[in-house]
Protein backbone atom coordinates (compact mmCIF):
# COMPACT_ATOMS: atom_id res chain seq x y z
CA UNK A 1 0.00 0.00 0.00
CA UNK A 2 2.45 2.24 0.89
CA UNK A 3 4.57 1.77 -2.58
CA UNK A 4 1.28 2.37 -4.19
CA UNK A 5 1.02 5.92 -2.65
CA UNK A 6 4.60 6.68 -3.26
CA UNK A 7 3.99 5.57 -6.66
CA UNK A 8 0.76 8.37 -7.20
CA UNK A 9 3.17 10.95 -5.21
CA UNK A 10 5.70 10.81 -7.72
CA UNK A 11 3.82 10.99 -10.56
CA UNK A 12 2.07 13.68 -9.01
CA UNK A 13 5.33 15.44 -8.96
CA UNK A 14 6.80 14.82 -12.33
CA UNK A 15 2.75 16.21 -13.83
CA UNK A 16 3.79 19.43 -11.20
CA UNK A 17 7.36 19.55 -12.81
CA UNK A 18 5.82 19.08 -15.88
CA UNK A 19 3.32 21.95 -16.05
CA UNK A 20 6.23 24.40 -14.64
CA UNK A 21 8.49 23.42 -16.99
CA UNK A 22 5.91 23.89 -20.19
CA UNK A 23 4.59 27.48 -18.42
CA UNK A 24 7.99 28.13 -18.22
CA UNK A 25 8.53 27.50 -21.67
CA UNK A 26 5.52 29.95 -22.84
CA UNK A 27 6.69 32.92 -20.90
CA UNK A 28 10.48 32.68 -22.48
CA UNK A 29 8.58 32.48 -25.93
CA UNK A 30 6.69 35.41 -24.51
CA UNK A 31 9.72 37.03 -23.96
CA UNK A 32 10.71 36.78 -26.96
CA UNK A 33 7.67 38.13 -28.86
CA UNK A 34 8.06 41.26 -26.66
CA UNK A 35 11.88 41.71 -27.49
CA UNK A 36 10.68 41.17 -31.08
CA UNK A 37 8.39 43.56 -31.12
CA UNK A 38 10.68 45.73 -29.65
CA UNK A 39 13.11 45.50 -32.51
CA UNK A 40 10.53 46.41 -35.09
CA UNK A 41 9.69 49.67 -33.49
CA UNK A 42 13.29 50.35 -33.12
CA UNK A 43 13.24 49.49 -37.29
CA UNK A 44 10.33 51.68 -38.21
CA UNK A 45 11.72 54.71 -36.16
CA UNK A 46 15.33 54.67 -37.24
CA UNK A 47 13.36 53.93 -40.93
CA UNK A 48 10.81 57.12 -40.06
CA UNK A 49 11.35 60.37 -42.15
CA UNK A 50 8.32 62.50 -40.30
CA UNK A 51 6.80 63.27 -37.10
CA UNK A 52 3.42 61.26 -38.36
CA UNK A 53 5.49 58.42 -39.18
CA UNK A 54 7.33 57.87 -35.59
CA UNK A 55 3.47 58.42 -34.34
CA UNK A 56 2.36 55.54 -36.75
CA UNK A 57 4.93 53.08 -35.27
CA UNK A 58 4.46 53.63 -31.68
CA UNK A 59 0.30 53.78 -32.22
CA UNK A 60 1.09 50.49 -33.77
CA UNK A 61 3.48 49.42 -31.17
CA UNK A 62 1.01 50.61 -28.68
CA UNK A 63 -1.53 48.90 -30.04
CA UNK A 64 0.12 45.46 -30.61
CA UNK A 65 1.61 45.72 -26.83
CA UNK A 66 -1.94 46.38 -25.06
CA UNK A 67 -2.60 43.56 -26.90
CA UNK A 68 -0.45 41.00 -26.03
CA UNK A 69 -0.62 42.48 -22.23
CA UNK A 70 -4.37 40.98 -22.43
CA UNK A 71 -3.46 37.77 -23.91
CA UNK A 72 -0.48 38.11 -20.78
CA UNK A 73 -3.30 38.50 -18.48
CA UNK A 74 -5.84 35.12 -19.69
CA UNK A 75 -2.15 33.53 -19.52
CA UNK A 76 -1.59 34.11 -16.11
CA UNK A 77 -5.31 33.06 -14.90
CA UNK A 78 -4.61 30.05 -17.12
CA UNK A 79 -1.34 29.28 -15.67
CA UNK A 80 -1.92 29.48 -12.40
CA UNK A 81 -5.53 27.18 -12.93
CA UNK A 82 -2.99 24.07 -14.11
CA UNK A 83 -0.84 25.14 -11.17
CA UNK A 84 -3.73 25.13 -9.08
CA UNK A 85 -5.24 22.27 -10.11
CA UNK A 86 -2.21 20.15 -10.11
CA UNK A 87 -1.17 21.05 -7.15
CA UNK A 88 -4.25 19.98 -5.56
CA UNK A 89 -3.59 16.42 -7.09
CA UNK A 90 -0.15 16.55 -5.33
CA UNK A 91 -1.31 17.03 -1.88
CA UNK A 92 -4.21 14.78 -2.51
CA UNK A 93 -1.74 11.98 -3.39
CA UNK A 94 1.14 12.78 -0.29
CA UNK A 95 -0.66 14.83 2.31
CA UNK A 96 -3.30 13.14 2.89
CA UNK A 97 -3.81 10.88 6.63
CA UNK A 98 -1.94 7.87 6.33
CA UNK A 99 0.16 8.91 3.06
CA UNK A 100 3.90 9.14 2.73
CA UNK A 101 3.83 13.00 3.61
CA UNK A 102 1.99 12.58 6.74
CA UNK A 103 3.48 11.82 10.16
CA UNK A 104 0.93 9.39 11.06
Amino acid sequence: MGKKRLDELVAAQTQQFEKLREISQNWFGRMQSEAALASELATKLTAARSVPEVATAYQEWATRHMEMAAEDAKRIFTDAQKLAESGTQLLSKGLRPGGPGSSS
